[in-house]
């Protein structure tokens, strides 16, 4: 282990090296469970290729995390995210990705979207969604009416609210912030073990992880002050199927 190659660790040698330096029955076992958990690889390393060595972090952090906070000022966050309107963001970002390279990250998509459906590895989303990004008519109008249709359902989920920002509140501190999500993880057996949260900000070159203490407290003034302006959850709904008919109008 002191050379800092990788190696498969066993649990009975954790085990034996716990009782050589004495460590107390407690924290055997937790070390004997994090020997465990460093067996079992994550989903989205199959698709280790495909994802972005930035990106893959994240999905990794969000696939542990209890509860995510998304503020979104311009797309639909992810996890809400319809097949055909994540193909038409990737059209846009990727204009020359392969067709297969195109099909494997829609089904990436999909696969963190099923986690709103988990019941061995539940979640909870708080989604705040500035009105305007319910108003662009990404991959079109039709695209556009079947993904607000799914979000508003979506949001009808025990584990899940979505919230809008409404084009009436004008200018307000969330278009100055920019976008943001925020990850909170659940709480480990020995409490010093428990993940910090992060605050993850994706970039055009590169994306950002905040961690320190400061920078939370922060992000999570922000956001109370954002649901403060926006729309309750019922009426938020009601916006986005109103929007969602607009679109179907205009596809007739």
């Amino acid at each position: 282990m002191e050379s800092g190659i990788p190696i498969r660790l066993n649990p009975l040698f954790v085990k034996r090296l716990c009782e050589l330096y004495e460590v107390s029955p407690g924290l055997t076992q937790v070390l004997l469970a994090l020997t465990e958990e460093t067996k079992t690889k994550g989903w989205w390393h199959t698709f280790d290729e495909s994802i972005p060595r930035d990106f893959g972090l994240f999905v990794g952090l969000e696939d542990a995390a209890h509860h995510i906070i998304s503020y979104q000022t311009t797309f639909i966050p992810g996890m809400l995210q319809t097949d055909e309107y994540r193909r038409a963001m990737i059209w846009v970002e990727f204009p020359n990705m392969p067709s297969p390279e195109v099909e494997t990250t829609i089904r990436i998509a999909a696969l963190r979207r099923d986690r709103l459906h988990s019941d061995t590895n539940p979640v909870t989303l708080d989604v705040l969604i500035d009105e305007s990004a319910l108003r662009r008519p990404t991959g079109g109008t039709a695209v556009m009416a079947g993904q607000l249709r799914h979000l508003a359902d979506v949001a009808q989920l025990p584990n899940v609210s979505v919230r809008v920002m409404p084009a009436s509140t004008g200018t307000y501190q969330g278009l100055t912030v920019g976008t943001f999500v925020l990850l909170e993880f659940p709480p480990h057996p020995t409490a010093y073990l428990t993940e910090p949260p992060v605050v993850y900000v994706q970039g055009f070159t590169g994306d950002l992880y905040l961690e320190r203490p400061e920078e939370i407290a922060a992000y999570r003034v922000v956001y109370t002050d954002l649901k403060r302006l926006a729309l309750g959850e019922t009426e938020s709904r009601t916006l986005i199927r109103e929007i969602a008919e607009e679109f179907s109008a205009c596809t007739i």
